[in-house]
C-alpha cells in the first residue's frame, strides 16, 4: 500500500465529521520492519521528532563530557519544551556554564507555551526571548559541541561542522542518505528520511547493539529522556503525559507537522509516524494507539484516555464528539 489510510476519526453525534489519514511503521533492532500503516518508504520531514539523532554527537565527540552536562541537559537537547520556569532556568544555568549569551543561540525567541511563563513576563514588562524557544535545549547542546570543536558561531548553518556531524548520525541511524533539507522553525536544517528510516533509527535506539560510542550516547539519551519527561515538553504536554503514564519505560518525541516516534527499550522496537494533513491531535491519539496495541500503555489510563477519545467539548463545556482510532488502523 502507498497510500495514507486513515487513522484517527473525529464523530459528532452519529456523523463521522473529519478524518486524518497517515503513515506508520514499527522495527526492530535489525532494521526489520514488523508492521506498517500506509506508506512505509515515504519522506517526510522528521521535524523536531528527531531531537535525539541530532544530540548523539553531543555524546560521541566527548563534549557533554568534557562540560560535564548532566542527565538534565541531555534530556532538554532532546526536548520541545514550553519554555516553563524548569526549562528556562535551566537553559540558562547551561549557557552561563559554557560562557555565552543568549545572543549567541541562533534560534529565533518564542512565546512561552506555559501560561505561567508568559504571564510572568507580562507582569515583568519583558519579551520572550530564545531561551525561552522550545529547542533552546537542543541549541545549547548544538553549542556545546560547537565550543568543543572550536567551529565558527553560525553553527545552523548546513555546511557547518556542527550539522555535518549531525547529519552524519541522521544517515546512519536512519539508514538512508538524506534526499532533502529543509530550515526549521529554530533556523537548523532538517533532514528528510522515509517513516521507516525513522523507526529504524528509533529501534536502534531503543536496544544499542555493541560498546562503542555510538551505542553508549544513544543509551544515555534514551535514559535521560525517561528519568526528565517533564523536561522534554512540560506539563499538559503529551510527551509527558505520556511518558509518566508509562512509568519511564518509553521514550516518545512530537515534531512539527504531525510526526511522533516512540522508543521501547524493553522490546527492542522503534515507531514512527506521520499524519499527512499536520493534525497534532491526530499524531497524539496514533501514538498512544500504537503503544497501547505493543502492550506498554495502559488504555484505561486517563493521560491515554485524553489522547485516544478526547472528548470533544465545546465553549459550555458540554461534550460535542470523541475521536476514536480509525478501525482499519488499530482496533483497541
Amino acid at each position: 500500500m502507498t497510500q495514507p489510510i486513515p487513522m484517527v476519526e473525529i464523530w459528532r453525534g452519529d456523523l463521522l465529521e473529519s478524518q486524518h489519514l497517515g503513515h506508520a511503521v514499527v522495527c526492530d533492532t535489525s532494521g526489520n520492519v514488523v508492521e506498517a500503516w500506509g506508506d512505509d518508504e515515504k519522506v517526510i520531514y522528521p521535524r523536531s521528532s528527531c531531537k535525539m539523532l541530532q544530540a548523539l554527537p553531543l555524546i560521541e565527540s566527548g563534549a557533554a563530557d568534557a562540560f560535564g552536562l548532566t542527565t538534565e541537559q541531555l534530556a532538554l537537547s532532546c526536548a520541545s519544551h514550553k519554555g516553563a520556569a524548569i526549562h528556562t532556568d535551566r537553559v540558562q544555568v547551561w549557557l552561563d556554564t559554557l560562557g555565552l549569551q543568549i545572543s549567541d543561540f541562533r534560534c529565533g525567541p518564542q512565546k512561552p507555551s506555559d501560561k505561567d511563563a508568559h504571564e510572568a513576563l507580562i507582569r515583568a514588562g519583558k519579551q520572550p526571548c530564545q531561551i525561552h524557544n522550545n529547542c533552546s535545549g537542543k541549541h545549547s547542546g548544538f553549542l556545546t559541541l560547537n565550543k568543543h570543536l572550536g567551529a565558527g558561531p553560525d553553527y545552523v548553518e548546513v555546511d557547518h561542522p556542527v550539522q555535518r556531524v549531525a547529519r552524519a548520525a541522521f544517515e546512519e541511524m536512519t539508514g538512508e542518505t538524506a534526499e532533502f533539507y529543509g530550515i526549521d522553525g529554530c533556523s537548523a536544517p532538517n533532514f528528510s528520511t522515509t517513516v521507516s528510516g525513522l523507526a529504524r533509527a528509533m529501534a536502534r535506539m531503543a536496544k544499542p547493539s555493541g560498546s562503542d560510542a555510538r551505542a553508549k550516547a544513544s543509551t544515555r539519551l534514551v535514559d535521560a529522556m525517561r528519568t526528565h519527561p517533564d523536561l522534554v515538553a512540560g506539563e499538559g504536554g503529551a510527551c509527558t503525559e505520556l511518558m509518566r503514564a508509562m512509568d519511564g519505560k518509553v521514550a516518545i518525541k512530537t515534531g512539527a507537522e504531525a510526526v511522533y516516534v516512540a522508543i521501547l527499550p524493553e522490546q527492542g522496537l522503534g515507531m514512527a509516524l506521520k499524519i499527512v494533513d499536520g493534525g497534532t491531535r491526530a499524531a497524539e491519539a496514533a501514538i498512544a494507539g500504537l503503544l497501547v496495541k505493543y502492550g506498554v500503555l495502559d488504555a484505561n489510563h486517563p493521560m491515554a484516555k485524553k489522547r485516544l477519545h478526547g472528548p470533544i467539548t465545546n465553549r459550555n463545556g458540554l461534550i460535542t464528539g470523541q475521536m476514536r482510532l480509525s478501525p482499519g488502523f488499530i482496533q483497541l
